[in-house]
Parts: structure tokens; sequence; C-alpha cells
């Protein structure tokens, strides 16, 4: 579905991301992980188009660069770690700006607005002035706000989370990320989700990609990726791994 050759990612003649071949298929959760400064946002800036950079980028065959604005932005939505909106508008308002590159009557307009909010479990946040929320609340908002962008795709859709849980708490977090394994296996949308908790990729990622220093060094599932020495190498760290009768974890 989307497939990146020879990728080149570049800021002030320094190289931040370079990738000779990665193809994400429709309906995979990936997770994106690294140390900071890997190249992870890169890499979601690239295929959003936020940042310039060399290389193809195909999405449905059709380069990414020819795609018109409206249908990209119907099947191409992008989670920010944090946002700047400070205008009062309330939670619902700022859900509904997910509609603009949509045809849909008011009614089915309020009926998908609804439906993704309480997918992001902030429908009770509906009323309220977005700039007086939490940062957890404000990015569940923003959350739902994407997932109302891809309801009239016509093709796989793919939507890219930068730190989807990094202000929510233990409950919401492990929320959102069975949200978007659901994504993924009944609607076929392709996840690409950037993370850094290696305990909750391995419960809940189909495929990590692994980062270090603007090059991919490690593609696979979870558990043959996230070995103790691969981790070492990567973060710095050795952690112990601890293996119960479903899965394992990493202290």
């Amino acid at each position: 579905m989307l497939e990146i050759r020879d990728l080149l990612v570049e800021a002030g003649g320094r190289r931040l991301l370079q990738l000779d071949n990665l193809t994400l298929p429709a309906g995979q959760f990936v997770a994106l992980l690294g140390p900071n400064g890997a190249g992870k946002s890169s890499l979601l800036k690239a295929i959003s188009g936020e940042v310039g950079c060399r290389g193809e980028l195909l999405f449905h065959g059709q380069s990414l660069r020819h795609w018109n604005p409206q249908e990209r932005a119907r099947h191409v939505a992008v989670l920010p770690q944090a946002s700047s909106l400070t205008f009062p508008f309330s939670a619902r308002e700022v859900v509904e700006m997910g509609l603009m590159p949509l045809s849909l009557s008011r009614q089915a307009g309020a009926d998908v607005v609804r439906a993704a909010m309480i997918d992001a479990d902030c429908l009770h946040l509906a009323a309220r002035s977005f700039p007086g929320l939490s940062g957890g609340e404000k990015q569940r908002v923003h959350l739902a706000r994407v997932l109302v962008q891809l309801v009239q795709a016509e093709k796989t859709p793919l939507l890219l989370l930068d730190e989807p849980v990094s202000a929510q708490d233990l409950g919401q977090q492990h929320n959102i990320l069975r949200l978007a394994v659901r994504l993924a296996q009944q609607r076929g949308i392709t996840v690409l989700a950037v993370l850094h908790d290696l305990n909750q990729v391995l419960r809940y990622g189909m495929r990590c990609l692994v980062l270090a220093e603007g090059e991919l060094v490690a593609d696979g599932e979870p558990e043959a990726v996230l070995t103790p020495h691969r981790i070492e190498e990567v973060w710095g760290y050795r952690p112990e791994r601890y293996t119960t009768e479903e899965r394992f974890a990493l202290l």
C-alpha cells in the first residue's frame, strides 16, 4: 500500500533519515521505535508531506506528491505529538474539523463525529472548551478528529500517530493501543505509531521498525526484533527478559 524507496531527509546539510526500501501493507499496526533523534518524527513528516525529502513515496501505486490534496486528506491522517490550537473551540468543534475534506450530510457528519469521539473516549468532553482540557484530553480529541478525516477513504487509508499515548494515563494508553489494533484488524487501516514503551509494543504491535541514527536497523515481529542484545545496541540498556505462559516482558 505504501512503498518507500531511496528516502532521504536532510536539514541544514545534516542527514536526519535515510531509508532504502520499506513497504507498509494494509491492515497492519506497525510500531515505530528508536531513541531520541533516531528519525522517527522525520519519517512521519516525510510521509505526511510536512518536510521535503528525496526519493519515492508511493501510496497505492501513485506518488504521494501527485495525489489531489483533498483525496490525500481523506486517505492520510496525522496525529501530531502536541497541539498549538489556542482558539476557544469546543472539543466537538475540533473533532468536526476532520469533516473538512468530506462530503457528508449534516446528520451523517454528526453521526461520524459522535462515533469517533466514542472510539477515542472523549464524547463526555464534547461541550468543553478545548484550551481548558488536559494534555491527555486534548490528545484524545485530536485522535477523534483524525479518525473522522478517514471515514470516506475509498482506498485503504494510512493513519500516522506520533507518540499517541505520551499524555495518557495507564488505562487510556491501553484503550488507545487496543483501538489501533481494531482499526487495523477490522477496518484494514494501516497504522504507523511512534511508541516508546517496548512492553506495549510486544503486547499490541503486529510489526515493529527500529530506527537508530537515521537508519532502519530492524524490521519484523516485535518478539523477534526486541531482543535484549538489540535493545542494548540501540538504546544502551540491557533489559531482563521474563517469560510467562502467554508472552514475555522486558524489565
